[in-house]
């Protein structure tokens, strides 16, 4: 099983970066894929959801109109695309797989079931 996050790098802000999060070794379309990221000294939070069919999305707030998640079942991929980048979204963002949920609106709260490795993002001038 595995969790390829890329995608990540320098940009300045307001800049774009598209994340691309590629899975292998478990059947993609059975699961939801979060994703999330951690800034030094902060605690993990959820940015992005997309469940299993892609039908349903969730956003935190402060990536709402920003950010927008898809994904491509064919290639078992799923992608974040990260627009007007601020320097507060600089974080290692990690992608993470959870099988079928109850509740989608809490889709940060699950414990999910793979996770990747992470790519860094900094958004700095």
């Amino acid at each position: 099983v595995q969790l390829q996050a890329s995608g990540g790098g320098l940009v300045q802000p307001d800049g774009s970066l598209r994340l691309s999060c590629a899975a292998s070794g478990f059947t993609f379309y059975d699961y939801g894929i979060g994703w999330f990221r951690q800034a030094p000294g902060k605690e993990r939070e959820g940015v992005s959801y997309i469940s299993r069919r892609g039908s349903v999305t969730y956003y935190a707030d402060f990536v709402k109109g920003r950010f927008t998640i898809s994904r491509d079942n064919a290639k078992n991929t799923v992608y974040l695309q990260m627009n007007s980048l601020k320097p507060e979204d600089t974080a290692v963002y990690y992608c993470a797989a959870v099988g079928k949920i109850p509740y989608a609106s809490r889709w940060p709260e699950y414990k999910y079931d793979y996770w990747g490795q992470g790519t860094q993002v900094t958004v700095s001038s």
